[in-house]
């Protein structure tokens, strides 16, 4: 990392036409980065593969930009008229950006920079938003919400979007209103910083408000829709003010109509770049200066053979990874744990009355890595609870920090090792959940009414606390693998995916089946309908991509 640079994160959830945004991409590298180290975290939340492509094609620059898929299909309607959301769509965003919250906070970035990606920035934007020295700030653009209606701008005084002024306890005749909204519409076309009650899609926010706590979280007593309004309320509580800066007005590319101003923005803005610098002349959408180019970066948390990610006088918690196993060597045990050794310190494994060499496995590929290895000569998975505690006494006894407790046939995504030290550096978080996959061969994933597991989180990574009183669900069957009450634990979502592949192969789905229908025949512990649904000839399928 070169000294005396401001390190930056640019956070963006991506689900855009190609172009709108070949659009945003081409913007953020017209940036002035002069004096900034600029990392990227793009989540790819995309349903058009040329999206998708071209995010690759970004990303291939270099190892600053991490990109990540979301692993979501959600549908998202818009049109010339408008944009249509729901509930489950803003909290999907929030988590995102949750998870860039994370990462700044982490890797000890200066700033985090979230950006919606219909946005064209100024290429001064960034650097003059940090010379701001707000903690909370966003750039200001202008929207016509509706057709034929006034532009107005993304930040709001109070409420849900309150343009006007209004003191407490003051009731305004609409008149009044009237007169206000209008004065506040002026004032934010006048160069300036202003104070504001909401803002976003365009924010700056520095490592001190990070460190206070401002987060997407829904607040539950609050019924305000959208996901910024809880974070500009969050960050009031905790006394962070909000401001919007009208320097540099971003490009809003609302509808598909709006692409045609495009050109005229990017010679409007450079030619005023060029006349502030006298150094520097108009670029194109197509062809970008090479000293606007982000540089990458030797350091880069990204980099899978980097240390420097975190300080390095701060030792790596360690990583314990437990597991139980039962005649697994003609399975996927080998390819699993080659995965794991890349990322673990320890393992704990239960060899639950296997016949064959599964603990020989185990032993062979986790060489030069401490196994503790436990044999039971006859197997407990009939009382699954049972196995469960005694899995998690083992681990206790190793004086585990982190726990990673996985089955012999789950996977994380390739980009795992390289992504697991800042979870596991998270002060703040005691427990992350992931989406788990059901592979139904090599390259796709099953997902109907009996099948999506994908679509919610489950705990799979905790931080053992002493203090912690632990309590297990009872349950013979369908337990647990952590103790039910882990979740009163600080916890965070990750969209770090991990695949299940046992239902890949028929031979095995069939075994599978024929052991759910004897041990819970009347679906007492799960759902008789999906046990019998395990033998559909003709699942609906969708291609999994790393």
């Amino acid at each position: 990392m070169t000294e005396n640079k401001i390190r930056v994160l640019i956070g963006s959830p991506i689900h855009q036409k190609p172009m709108v945004l070949k659009e945003f991409l081409n913007s953020l590298l017209r940036l002035n980065i002069a004096d900034i180290e600029l990392d990227f975290h793009l989540v790819d939340d995309n349903d058009d593969e040329e999206s998708s492509r071209l995010l690759q094609e970004f990303q291939s620059m270099g190892d600053h930009i991490y990109l990540q898929s979301s692993g979501f299909h959600d549908a998202y309607i818009r049109n010339d008229t408008t944009h249509f959301w729901n509930t489950n769509l803003v909290w999907k965003v929030a988590n995102f950006k949750n998870l860039m919250i994370n990462r700044a906070q982490t890797l000890n970035y200066d700033y985090l920079f979230l950006i919606d990606s219909d946005l064209i920035l100024h290429p001064d934007t960034l650097r003059h938003l940090i010379g701001t020295n707000k903690d909370i700030i966003s750039e200001v653009f202008w929207t016509q919400w509706q057709p034929e209606t006034m532009f107005q701008p993304q930040v709001w005084m109070h409420d849900e979007y309150n343009q006007w002024e209004l003191l407490p306890g003051e009731k305004l005749q609409p008149e009044e209103i009237n007169r206000r909204f209008h004065e506040f519409i002026a004032k934010m076309r006048i160069p300036g910083i202003y104070e504001v009650g909401g803002l976003g899609a365009c924010t700056l926010i520095s490592q001190h408000a990070i460190k206070a706590g401002v987060s997407y979280n829904q607040i539950r007593n609050i019924s305000y829709w959208g996901e910024d309004r809880h974070f500009c309320i969050r960050a009031a509580a905790l006394g962070i003010p909000l401001f919007v800066d009208t320097h540099y007005p971003a490009l809003h590319l609302y509808r598909d109509s709006d692409l045609s101003k495009v050109e005229d923005f990017i010679k409007e803005t450079t030619e005023t770049k060029a006349e502030a610098t006298d150094t520097e002349n108009s670029s194109s959408t197509d062809e970008v200066p090479a000293s606007v180019m982000p540089t990458p970066t030797t350091d880069n948390p990204d980099n899978e053979s980097s240390k420097e990610a975190v300080p390095p006088a701060r030792k790596r918690p360690k990583l314990t990874l437990t597991m139980v196993v039962k005649n697994e060597s003609g399975r996927f045990l080998r390819q699993v744990l080659e995965e794991h050794r890349k990322y673990i310190d320890e393992a704990v494994i239960i060899d639950d009355g296997s016949t064959d060499n599964s603990a020989a496995i185990c032993l062979e590929v986790l060489e030069g890595i401490p196994v503790h290895l436990v044999h039971n000569t006859i197997s407990k998975f009939s009382n699954e609870i049972e196995l469960r505690k005694q899995q998690w006494e083992e681990v206790l006894k190793t004086n585990p920090e982190w726990i990673l407790s996985l089955d012999a046939d789950e996977i994380f995504e390739a980009s795992f090792a390289a992504n697991i030290e800042p979870l596991l550096y998270a002060d703040e978080v005691d427990l992350f959940c992931f989406r788990l996959y059901d592979l139904w061969n090599a390259t796709h994933y099953r997902e109907d009414i009996y099948w999506r597991s994908h679509l919610n989180y489950r705990p799979f990574l905790l931080r053992y606390k002493e203090d912690f009183n632990y309590v297990w669900n009872e349950s013979p069957q369908h337990c647990g693998r952590f103790p039910e009450n882990v979740f009163e634990l600080p916890h965070q979502l990750s969209n770090l995916r991990l695949k299940h592949l046992g239902w890949s192969k028929a031979e095995f789905r069939l075994e599978k089946y024929l052991r759910y229908m004897l041990l819970d025949p009347d679906g007492q512990y799960g759902w008789k309908e999906q046990y019998l649904s395990i033998l559909d000839e003709h699942p609906h399928l969708i291609p999994w991509v790393e």
